[in-house]
């Protein structure tokens, strides 16, 4: 592996860092106040993304994307870890789940999501079905011309006001896990979805979670993403690089919590003496920095071996992951201590990372999860 930043790589780097730090930043502590970011905001700065050629950044070329490459990737969502949830929509990591689309699909569903005209939510997760797929209750019904599903989805990202909406549901209940499932596009105005409510969390604030009726919805034949029975395919065919994205923004925030405490670890006086001079924060400090450089390691190694087509990414992903999310945890309970008083005030953004790196134990896999793909991984290697 070459650690060596290509001048593509850092110049890409230095741009989404410029863009967060003078058009996402001074937006984050008002939103975070409200819990609630305006769509005409929301949209206005997906099109000042559009103008720098990286929305939809994890999108192929075919698809409208810039065909980036997953280490390039891994290095805007490191520094989209930098922002709040809601603010970091602004470069549209778009469902992966879209690659499956067929032409048709493509004019109507992905070309005015490119453009940022329109918006799109993944509803997997119900109340008894989470990192378990095969407990998914959501039913697909094969009807004239079409199909009806019927279920809950819950804790889903970003629906409250989008354009459609991606679910998994369970077109065929006796058939293996891997072809029991199909992946249905169903429209904003569907009589069918009904939104019940929105929940109110720890953290993520301004960007929504809610829970989904699925009641008769009636879809036709031409909202099926992929083939029916591919759902479980389609869905596990991304997982990985999300969860790699997760790892990444892990390690942004990070990254951000260490810069916010070195100048002020180096400026605060305690007892006659700068902070840094105190060896009870130095050793925080060294804690944090042994434990950053070997998270980003781990995100760089996946991220490489996601570039070679190497099987190996899949376990790499679970590694960084599993890895990241808790150790950004770690980081900013001791730049909190750190603070003290100070980090625990809204005043700063530290309370906020604090709040919002919990949720990334959970997304995209469990913490449990990922330990046991390790697991039987090193059992059966």
């Amino acid at each position: 592996m070459n650690f060596e930043l290509s001048s593509e790589n850092r110049l890409l780097a230095e741009t989404v860092r410029r863009f967060i730090k003078e058009r996402l930043m001074p937006l984050e502590a008002a939103i975070d106040a409200a819990d609630e970011i305006d769509p005409i905001v929301l949209q206005a700065l997906k099109k000042e993304v559009i103008a720098l050629g990286l929305f939809g950044y994890n999108m192929p070329q075919v698809l409208g994307g810039p065909e980036l490459s997953v280490a390039a990737q891994s290095m805007i969502d490191e520094e989209l870890g930098r922002t709040t949830m809601p603010l970091a929509e602004a470069f549209g990591h778009l469902p992966g789940s879209l690659r499956m689309v067929n032409d048709d699909q493509r004019e109507w569903l992905v070309k005015p999501l490119m453009r940022a005209d329109t918006t799109i939510a993944y509803a997997l997760t119900e109340p008894a079905a989470g990192s378990d797929l095969s407990a998914i209750a959501t039913r697909a019904e094969k009807v004239a011309g079409g199909w009806r599903l019927n279920g809950t989805k819950h804790f889903i990202s970003a629906a409250e006001h989008a354009d459609h909406l991606i679910v998994l549901a369970v077109t065929d209940s006796q058939a293996p896990l891997k072809s029991r499932l199909t992946t249905f596009i169903i429209e904003r105005g569907n009589p069918g979805w009904k939104t019940l409510r929105r929940f109110r969390k720890m953290g993520w604030h301004g960007h929504p979670l809610s829970e989904l009726a699925l009641d008769d919805c009636f879809v036709s034949d031409r909202q099926v993403l992929g083939q029916p029975g591919q759902g479980f395919l389609t869905m596990m065919a991304t997982i990985n690089n999300d969860r790699l994205m997760v790892a990444c923004k892990c390690v942004g925030i990070a990254q951000a919590l260490t810069d916010l405490a070195l100048p002020y670890v180096r400026q605060r006086k305690t007892f006659g003496s700068a902070l840094s001079e105190h060896q009870a924060i130095q050793f925080m400090l060294a804690d944090n920095d042994v434990e950053l450089d070997a998270a980003r390691l781990l995100t760089q190694k996946a991220a490489y071996l996601a570039d070679q087509k190497n099987t190996e990414f899949r376990i790499a992903a679970s590694r960084a992951k599993l890895y990241a999310s808790e150790m950004a945890g770690r980081v900013a309970d001791k730049v909190m201590q750190i603070f003290g008083g100070a980090g625990y005030m809204a005043d700063l953004p530290i309370e906020r990372f604090y709040r919002d790196v919990r949720a990334f134990r959970i997304g995209e896999g469990t913490s449990e999860m990922q330990r046991l793909q390790i697991a039987r991984h090193v059992i059966l290697n």
